[in-house]
């Protein structure tokens, strides 16, 4: 008998990493004869209980991944928290529930190392999740977050259910939104890049005085860890079928780069050769969010897996985006 795997959020950036590499993980879930469903926005309404009843009774899931949020970069977090707040906590509330009520035998649900308080010592673990307040910046999205910590919690502690979190850091590659003002650091700068480069093509209708330069919001200066997509959903997959525990595990490469060098390194992989300026009349944000990954790593011991380079990862998205534009999120 044929188990399904239901993936929320399925059309999304993860979603859509673990349909590229499911293929190469057969062999965690073959014997056991396991399927995937992805489901999107465009299928159920996740806000809506009984939209979210009704995709668990047609789907009969023994396995979530559950990766349906509202996101948006940092921009967004500043200027929507209602919004952010309600349907992260609205979507979130009912998918836990439902995959308590149908029986689910193993959910893993994705947070954001952003849910971490403000004013910690690093490198944060997953013991600091509730150590204090998270970043003013993003605090309505964080705090709904971590709400899913603690709804799994209390079934854990009641009901016994295989409920794990997973906390990515800043996560990129294809198929991400590119909306200049409401994506993530990534997909907005290389989008930004994209249409810079453009306006200094020589075989464009703009010359160099009236050229629009590669602006990055902010100084540039806070770190971030990076983290490929496809990296990202073969973790996902091996803690789904290989992982016995029910722990919190952060997900993240240790090497952290600036907001200057991850433009800097946009800007080759595109090809804009042009001076970048930087606007600091922008929010910078929080300075540094730096992740311990050891516990991931023992979990990994012995293993062949290694991260994608930031280089390598911004190489392949930004193929994947030019190839797709203008039919990419955005």
């Amino acid at each position: 008998m044929i188990e399904l795997v239901l993936v929320t959020g399925g059309s999304g950036l993860v979603g859509s990493a673990i349909k590229r590499v499911a293929k190469e993980f057969k062999s965690f879930f073959v014997d056991a004869q396991m399927d995937f469903v992805f489901t999107s926005s465009k299928d159920y309404d996740l806000e809506l209980l009984k939209d979210c009843q009704e995709m668990f009774d047609d789907i009969q899931p023994k396995y979530v991944v559950h990766l349906a949020a509202c996101v948006g970069g940092l921009f967004k977090n500043m200027n929507n928290k209602v919004e952010m707040f309600e349907k992260n906590m609205m979507i979130n509330h009912n998918v836990i529930k439902c995959c308590h009520d149908f029986g689910v035998k193993k959910t893993i649900c994705c947070l954001s190392t952003c849910i971490f308080p403000d004013n910690i010592k690093y490198p944060i673990s997953e013991e600091d999740l509730f150590k204090g307040p998270p970043h003013n910046s993003n605090d309505a999205y964080a705090y709904a977050k971590r709400m899913i910590e603690v709804q799994s919690q209390a079934y854990r502690d009641d009901f016994g259910d295989n409920f794990i979190s997973i906390i990515p850091t800043n996560i990129y590659g294809p198929n991400d939104n590119f909306s200049l003002e409401n994506g993530h650091v990534v997909p907005s700068l290389i989008h930004k890049c994209y249409l810079a480069k453009q306006t200094h093509d020589p075989k464009g209708a703009l010359d160099e005085v009236t050229a629009e330069p590669f602006t990055v919001r902010g100084t540039g200066k806070p770190l971030r860890q990076f983290l490929y997509s496809d990296d990202l959903a073969k973790i996902i997959l091996k803690i789904l079928f290989a992982y016995t525990g029910n722990d919190t595990i952060i997900i993240s490469p240790s090497e952290e780069h600036s907001i200057g060098e991850l433009a800097e390194s946009i800007a080759s992989a595109v090809g804009y050769d042009k001076p970048l300026k930087y606007d600091s009349s922008y929010s910078d944000g929080q300075f540094k969010k730096t992740a311990d990954n050891s516990k991931l790593m023992k979990f990994f011991v012995n293993d062949t897996f290694k991260f994608t380079s930031l280089e390598d990862g911004l190489k392949e998205t930004v193929k994947w985006f030019e190839e797709n534009y203008p039919n990419v999120r955005k």
